[in-house]
């Protein structure tokens, strides 16, 4: 069809074009020309036309038809009748051996002329027009800036109409043609900065990233794992990190976060999502999932009772709750779940690998996803605990990086029972935990198990920095101490504040899973915790002591001081605080700023990499020879019993141990510290996620040397 209308205009040419030239000869005279020139600017369709042959270069007669905007049967006419005018006065011409249609230079020239009419006209005239952020071209009018500076900004009215009038002086000076909403809010700023109102600059100030960075983002794929959705996921965090910067958090928590006294974990969902949740899973699946008129589009499953319908909503709530925390979720009460189908473990075993392998598309927020925990209190259900084991195993397979974990809670039962059958998941990659009582896999202990409530949260995306506190203190224990307590103080009262902010947005409907399931507002509870980052560098590298029984007391009193601190300040705000030691991404940042700050060796000399020591590590290879009364056992019990928010302790792992020697080393480690988690590094193909046999160089399987 589009092929006939389309020798349909060429024969009109031809028809049409040879009395005309028969009327008025061969040659037209210069001002007809011009008229008729004239006569086709004047249809926006016909504008619009060589608009688009100017921008994207030759287009076949349906390709320019459909971006021209005819797209209906109806329109086909008018658009040929237009294109003929253009055609008829060498405005666009027509490839024929390609049949596709090309503007020509006559065309170009036209369409500048039509611009600069257009800019020339408006400038004449005494207006100018302003692109704005609601996409929409509007008469500028300053009385919108006027109005923008006090709904936004909270001027005084004297001020805001002071401020407009200058910026309506420059505006003009510049005689700029088309002015957009960020170009006003810019030049907005930069005057109330030069009359000293840097706190209404930051209320005014646009969020977002320069086109460079955008740029950059696009370009560098190879920082994004989750397609699309990571690229939107890290444009959005960075525009709320700024916001939490510059306008939530106090002035100095924010420039301590900036100059690397402390981190921030995740700023961009900092006040919007809890770090940790401790959930039972069974009230959840047992009650059905409420999710009020949130999550339209996800499925609503009643109270489940068949295995079916139990892993079915397990998947849901995976997917789901891993959306409302930035750090972890732990699950309990899965073996009591599925206590009543103990005579199918079979079946049980397949289908929870699918539930896992299901749950593990979950988004997630950061390039490190959202743990998913599943707690297993050994010394209860053992053929169940053995089944989702083997499940667990089975997933652990199938995936690359599994984001779901387990957590041996080994205080009422034996390691034995499960130390071979979790060494092989170990080897292959997984995520296990060994704790006594309720524990993260980060080393973070729930601060609410006396509560009777199916949910407990923590917020702990605060580190400090400790050896910069100690390169400040010179070398005065007592000074550096000192300044740890009133680091802290600040630090904590922001906490609060998110607290708060998180309980605002989730009752109004932001995390739907912890607002309707779990009735966040009024059975759960939240405990702060604050994370201490490079206690030994600080204490014996910087602050000079020996790691002797002088020196460990040192360690031991950096700790106190920050429990008693942490303690007074909940009192005051009426929250539980605690202290803890766990990994974060803070401790390579910390490293980065202070070699940058002091110079490289100045307390990374001692140290094992490019960051500061998280937690305790303790190496597989040795724990054969260690008693209880042995020093680093002896130290590690000694930080497990100051530290009231849990300490995190990995025990590394050859990365050539077999099955049997991790073995050994978990039931060995069981005996002498109260949590750990086993660490073993395993090559992953980054082209084809290969991860079957251990490898070095390149991948096994399709031979990349891109090795994770």
């Amino acid at each position: 069809m589009e092929l006939e209308e389309e020798l349909d205009l060429d024969s009109n040419l031809d028809s049409d074009s040879e009395p005309e030239l028969k009327r008025s000869g061969i040659l037209q005279s210069t001002s007809k020309r011009v008229r008729m020139i004239f006569s086709v600017m004047a249809s926006p369709n016909r504008i619009d036309i060589l608009r688009i042959l100017n921008s994207k270069g030759p287009l076949t007669y349906s390709e320019l038809k459909s971006l021209a905007g005819f797209k209906s049967k109806k329109e086909s006419g008018k658009f040929a009748y237009h294109l003929r005018k253009l055609l008829r006065q060498s405005l666009v011409a027509l490839n024929k051996s390609e049949r596709r249609y090309t503007i020509t230079n006559l065309g170009k020239l036209v369409l500048s002329l039509a611009r600069q009419i257009e800019e020339r006209s408006i400038i004449e005239s005494g207006k100018m027009y302003v692109r704005t952020s609601h996409e929409s071209i509007e008469e500028f009018n300053s009385h919108k800036i006027i109005q923008s500076l006090v709904r936004e900004g909270s001027l005084p009215l004297e001020l805001a109409q002071k401020i407009t009038e200058e910026v309506e002086n420059r505006i003009y000076k510049y005689q700029t043609t088309y002015l957009t909403g960020s170009l006003i809010r810019e030049l907005v700023n930069s005057v109330l900065l030069e009359h000293g109102h840097e706190e209404y600059r930051n209320k005014l100030a646009r969020l977002g990233l320069p086109v460079f960075d955008v740029q950059e983002m696009i370009s560098n794929l190879d920082n994004v794992n989750n397609g699309a959705e990571g690229l939107l996921f890290n444009t959005g965090q960075r525009v709320f990190a700024e916001h939490l910067l510059t306008n939530i958090l106090p002035k100095d928590v924010a420039d301590s976060h900036l100059s690397g006294d402390l981190h921030v974990t995740n700023p961009g969902i900092w006040s919007m999502i809890p770090d940790t949740i401790f959930v039972n899973v069974k009230e959840l699946i047992e009650d059905g999932i409420d999710l009020g008129g949130k999550y339209l589009d996800v499925s609503r499953i009643p109270a489940s009772k068949q295995l079916d319908e139990i892993t079915s909503s397990l998947s849901i709530i995976i997917s789901l709750l891993s959306k409302e925390a930035s750090q972890e979720i732990v699950l309990d009460g899965l073996v009591q779940v599925f206590s009543k189908h103990s005579k199918s473990l079979p079946e049980l075993e397949q289908k929870l690998t699918n539930a896992f392998a299901t749950a593990s598309t979950s988004s997630q927020y950061t390039k490190k996803s959202t743990n998913i925990s599943i707690r297993l209190q050994l010394g209860t259900d053992t053929k169940i605990i053995n089944s989702i084991i083997t499940a667990y195993k089975n997933y652990t397979k199938i995936t690359p990086v599994p984001k779901i974990g387990l957590i041996i809670d080994h205080d009422k039962g034996k390691i034995t029972d499960v130390s071979e059958s979790v060494s092989e998941i170990i080897s292959l990659g997984g995520k296990v935990m060994f704790a006594q009582g309720q524990t993260s896999s980060n080393g973070v202990t729930n601060g609410s198990v006396k509560n009777t409530g199916p949910l407990s949260i923590t917020l702990q995306s605060i580190s400090i920095n400790l050896p910069r506190l100690a390169f400040e203190s010179n070398k005065d224990e007592t000074y550096f101490r000192a300044r740890l307590a009133l680091l802290m103080k600040p630090a904590l009262s922001s906490m609060a504040l998110r607290k708060k902010d998180i309980s605002d947005l989730t009752r109004r409907g932001l995390n739907p899973i912890l607002a309707k399931n779990t009735q966040y507002m009024q059975r759960s509870s939240v405990s702060l915790v604050v994370n201490l980052v490079g206690l030994k560098e600080s204490v014996f590298n910087i602050l000079g002591f020996k790691d002797n029984k002088e020196g460990r007391n040192i360690l031991h009193k950096v700790i106190e001081t920050a429990v008693d601190v942490a303690a007074k300040k909940g009192k005051e705000l009426g929250d539980p605080v605690a202290i803890c030691m766990t990994e974060t991404e803070g401790s390579y940042r910390f490293a980065t700023l202070d070699g940058e700050k002091y110079g490289k060796n100045s307390a990374l000399n001692s140290m094992d990499g490019d960051s500061y020591s998280e937690g305790v590590m303790i190496n597989a290879s040795e724990i054969g020879d260690y008693t209880n009364k042995s020093e680093p056992i002896t130290e590690c019990t000694k930080f497990s019993k100051l530290l009231n928010g849990g300490l995190f302790v990995t025990l590394k792992i050859d990365k050539d141990a077999k099955v049997d020697e991790i073995k050994k080393s978990i039931e060995k480690a069981s005996t002498l510290v109260s949590s750990f988690k086993p660490v073993k590094k395993i090559a992953i193909c980054g082209e084809c996620g290969f991860k079957d046999e251990p490898f070095e160089d390149k991948c096994p399987k399709c031979k990349s040397p891109y090795i994770i």
